[in-house]
C-alpha cells in the first residue's frame, strides 16, 4: 500500500477484508497518479466548488464522512439488526472512495484556485470514481456507493450502505450550501 495513500487515509485499516482494503487503496493510487493534485493539495483545496469561498478542505470533509458513515452503520446494526444490516467494510470503503473521482474533476488554475478540469467539464466525480474503482478491482457493491452517493443516485435504488454514505455526505454539505 502506497505510503502517501495510507497517510491520507488511516481509516483504510478499518477495512477488515484485505482484498477490499487493497483495492480501495489502489483506487486512490490510480487517482493520484492521474490527477494534477497532490496529496498535500487535498489538505487545502475546498471540498466543494458549489460553495463560494469554502474553507473546509477536501480531506477534512472526506474523513468526516467516513467517520460518520461508520458510526451510523454501526448504530443501525446495533438497533435494526437482523431486519436491516449494513456491511461495515462496504460502508467504509464506499465512504473513502465516494469522492475519489474529484481528483480527475478538479484542477488548479495558474493562480492556485481550484477549478473544474477539462474532464470535470464533461464527467462528474461519481462517473470517474466508478471508472477508477472498477479498474482497481473494487467490487460492484462498493462501486454502487460511489455511483449513488451524489444526486445521480436519486435515479437508482440505493443499498442500505449507499444510503448511509449518501446521507453522511449530504448532512456535511447541505448546511454549507443552504446557510441561513
Amino acid at each position: 500500500m502506497d505510503a502517501a495513500v495510507l497517510e491520507l487515509w488511516p481509516e483504510l485499516e478499518w477495512i477488515e477484508e484485505a482484498d477490499l482494503r487493497e483495492a480501495t487503496a489502489r483506487t486512490w493510487e490510480l487517482a493520484l497518479a492521474r490527477s494534477p493534485l497532490t496529496p498535500q493539495d487535498l489538505q487545502t483545496i475546498p471540498f466543494t466548488l458549489l460553495v463560494p469561498d469554502c474553507q473546509v478542505s477536501f480531506m477534512a470533509h472526506k474523513r468526516l464522512v467516513v467517520h460518520l458513515s461508520r458510526d451510523a452503520a454501526s448504530q443501525m446494526n446495533r438497533f435494526l439488526a437482523p431486519d436491516l444490516e449494513c456491511d461495515l467494510d462496504t460502508v467504509i470503503a464506499g465512504a473513502i472512495l465516494a469522492d475519489v473521482g474529484k481528483l480527475l474533476e478538479y484542477d488548479q488554475d495558474p493562480d492556485g484556485q481550484t477549478v473544474k478540469s477539462d474532464t470535470g467539464k464533461y464527467l462528474r466525480h461519481p462517473f470517474t470514481g466508478v471508472a477508477l474503482a472498477m479498474e482497481a478491482g473494487v467490487p460492484d457493491r462498493v462501486c454502487h456507493i460511489i455511483a449513488a452517493h451524489a444526486g445521480e443516485g436519486d435515479m437508482v435504488k440505493r443499498s442500505p450502505e449507499a444510503y448511509v454514505v449518501h446521507h453522511a455526505d449530504f448532512m456535511t454539505f447541505l448546511p454549507f450550501k443552504h446557510r441561513f
